[in-house]
């Protein structure tokens, strides 16, 4: 089965929106923080938001096809990501500044890019699912 470009491009939108909810909320010049830099300091809750975000993204990866390279990339991303929050303060803080969601979905969206071009987020991403964009816009 070949994986289609709409699928692909739905695909580099899933990942936008979790590299900017849990790494880009606030950004801080070249950094920024989000729900993942937030959760870091409530034992539990960040690893169980983590480890989401990160299967959501391989799942994504694997959706669209990504190249085995790209999934193991990933996959170490996230798994760095979620280690560093079992150490408490020290990785909570670690936590907070790394930014392995980010890097994980800018890996994603790079392969597919590669093999698909450029995807173009919905201008108000923040507010409805692709679903209801495109029913909304179909009823205009």
């Amino acid at each position: 089965m070949d994986v289609t470009q709409d699928r692909a491009h739905r695909s580099w939108r899933v990942a936008e929106r979790i590299k900017r909810l849990s790494d880009d909320l606030i950004p801080l010049g070249p950094w920024g923080i989000g729900l993942d830099g937030v959760l870091a300091w409530v034992p539990g809750a960040n690893t169980l938001y983590s480890v989401g975000a990160g299967g959501l993204l391989l799942y994504e990866g694997v959706a669209a096809r990504a190249s085995a390279f790209t999934l193991l990339r990933m996959a170490a991303y996230i798994a760095a990501n979620s280690a560093t929050t079992e150490v408490p303060v020290v990785g909570w803080a670690l936590d907070t500044l790394f930014r392995g969601h980010f890097m994980a979905a800018r890996a994603l969206q790079k392969d597919i890019e590669k093999r698909f071009g450029a995807s173009e987020m919905p201008k108000e991403w923040w507010r409805r699912s692709d679903r209801r964009a495109q029913a909304a816009a179909v009823a205009r």
